[in-house]
């Protein structure tokens, strides 16, 4: 189930006025998770019981793993190898089918086709920080099943995140939660916003970017160039947009979800990039992985290598694959050069934004293997950059799209410049009548610039 499609409108309808009729935590979470199988499950019914089955082994463990070494290290491979099982069998497959046929020995692919269940990262990485959690001694297992399993499923970031603590969720959902008006209109307000980024900005930018990454060869540098910053705001709108809908969808239950996304092209230094994108998951990744391999408290080279080692896993976690492995490689390379180089120093405004268009850039390179379905198509437009063969429009495609893409670009950018550097701007926006005339002009936007066939959201295939 797509939040912006029309039969997610009709469960949220049925969904809050059943919700917050409940008379107690119990019957609202008995509900919720109710609710969120059957969203799940919209999208194929057999994979419940995949869901089903990691909550019920993550629960027991959990209950079991505190001061158990081997017992954590059970729990780790269970959510690892159910990951990479649906998530990585056919790429590892290939890659030694690939190196026994160059040694001569005849190897064949087997047949099996495995689907990938949707939001199979989210949900694991969920239930694996739990485990992680309740054995270092950060919380108390969970004594409810009914509350654990409504934690792994809730619907609004099941299949795309934020990817939430159990600290963080757990203790909300041991409370009744009542209607309040300000949760409603900030969780609405939220829920717009987040439709205006995925239907008004990346959909919007998204046919551009799908052309020029089917047929690279047919472009020239400047097109590729504009294909390839297309892509990152369709990636920055659709993903950010579905955390905010998640969040306030969230809110309007009365929960607290963690920012997901904070402005994150206007970051000065890789290191800020990723507080302010995916924000969820690079703390994650930090706190579960990087601190645990001994973080930056083992010399400058042992630190690189943690860094390197991390994004890796974090090129994996996104898909199988060698694009994936290079994008994760470069930010990896970016973050140790950037340690390397010091940290952060005041900076005159044209210094820092001198920063922020050389991150951009970086971060636009490393998109191009994010984005691209194989490595040669990555590299024939990495060729096609560099070529530089001047600006031409000629081979843009649908000109008319791609000004008014332009345009979307430039008022997204003027409107998070405002909040970022401008605080008299920012609290302005921060006013009630500013906020109203904004959720109206985006009501008035969305029938007239929204693209309504876009589709899933990026991250539905992570």
């Amino acid at each position: 189930m797509i939040f912006t499609s029309d039969v997610f409108v009709l469960f949220a309808f049925v969904f809050y006025p059943l919700y917050f009729a409940m008379p107690g935590a119990r019957s609202q979470n008995a509900l919720a998770l109710g609710a969120s199988y059957v969203f799940y499950g919209w999208w194929d019914a057999r994979f419940l019981a995949l869901i089903l089955g990691s909550t019920l082994v993550n629960f027991a463990l959990a209950r079991r793993v505190r001061g158990k070494r081997a017992l954590l290290l059970v729990a780790v491979a269970f959510n690892l190898g159910l990951l990479g099982f649906f998530k990585y069998f056919g790429f590892f497959t290939d890659q030694m089918v690939a190196l026994m046929q160059a040694l001569g020995v005849s190897a064949h692919r087997p047949s099996l086709t495995i689907i990938l269940p949707v939001g199979i990262s989210f949900f694991t990485f969920q239930a694996l920080s739990y485990v992680i959690d309740v054995a270092r001694g950060r919380m108390a297992p969970e004594p409810s099943l009914l509350r654990f399993a409504t934690y792994i499923a809730l619907f609004p970031q099941l299949v795309a995140g934020p990817i939430v603590r159990a600290g963080q969720l757990l203790p909300q959902l041991r409370q009744r939660q009542r209607f309040r008006w300000p949760n409603f209109w900030i969780g609405a307000e939220q829920v717009l916003m987040g439709a205006a980024l995925k239907l008004i900005l990346a959909d919007r930018l998204a046919p551009m970017a799908d052309r020029i990454f089917e047929q690279p060869a047919l472009f020239d540098s400047f097109t590729l160039g504009l294909g390839v910053v297309f892509f990152a705001f369709q990636i920055y709108g659709d993903f950010a947009g579905y955390s905010l809908m998640a969040i306030g969808l969230a809110r309007i239950m009365g929960l607290r979800f963690p920012l997901n996304f904070r402005r994150p092209y206007l970051a000065t230094g890789f290191s800020a990039f990723w507080r302010r994108w995916h924000i969820s998951l690079s703390s994650w990744l930090r706190d579960y992985l990087y601190i645990a391999l001994g973080g930056n408290r083992v010399g400058p080279w042992r630190t690189r290598l943690n860094l390197m080692a991390t994004m890796l896993l974090g090129g994996l976690w996104h898909g199988a694959g060698w694009p994936f492995l290079i994008w994760g490689a470069m930010h990896g390379s970016y973050l140790g050069l950037a340690r390397a180089m010091g940290g952060p120093r005041r900076q005159h405004p044209l210094m820092r934004w001198g920063a922020r268009a050389g991150v951009f850039c970086g971060v636009c390179l490393a998109w191009i293997f994010f984005r691209a379905p194989d490595l040669d198509t990555a590299l024939a437009v990495v060729k096609g950059l560099v070529r530089l063969d001047g600006v031409s429009l000629a081979a843009l495609p649908n000109k008319p799209q791609a000004a008014i893409g332009g345009v979307l670009i430039a008022v997204l950018m003027l409107a998070e410049t405002l909040r970022e550097d401008c605080a008299p701007a920012r609290r302005a926006l921060a006013l009630r009548p500013v906020r109203l005339g904004r959720a109206l002009l985006l009501i008035g936007a969305l029938p007239v610039l929204g693209q309504f066939q876009g589709g899933a959201f990026v991250y539905f295939q992570f």
